[in-house]
């Protein structure tokens, strides 16, 4: 079984329509996350589909997107109400 681990995917999207196109994509990969900051719990299948449909959707000359993978291994520190990364053994679909 794939193993799946934690990518941050982060994006600034200009126009409001592609940004609301950006929002449903990944909200169906993610599994928590904040305004343009969404916690996505992926196989290596899974990120390159993700990529995918990201990349049909943002404009390559006005929008920028990150995706990346933070080093759980360091330690998770959060500020106010922010909650850490939700457990990777459990996708709660709903």
């Amino acid at each position: 079984m794939a193993q799946r681990l934690l990518h941050l995917v982060c994006y600034d999207v200009r126009c409001p329509r592609r940004l609301a196109r950006v929002l449903k994509v990944v909200k169906g990969w993610s599994t928590g996350g904040q305004k343009s900051v969404h916690e996505c719990w992926l196989t290596a299948r899974e990120l390159a589909e993700l990529e995918r449909e990201l990349s049909q959707v943002v404009d390559h000359e006005e929008d920028s997107l990150l995706i990346l993978r933070p080093d759980l291994s360091a330690g998770v520190r959060t500020l106010g109400i922010a909650q850490k990364p939700r457990d990777p053994r459990f996708l709660y679909v709903g």
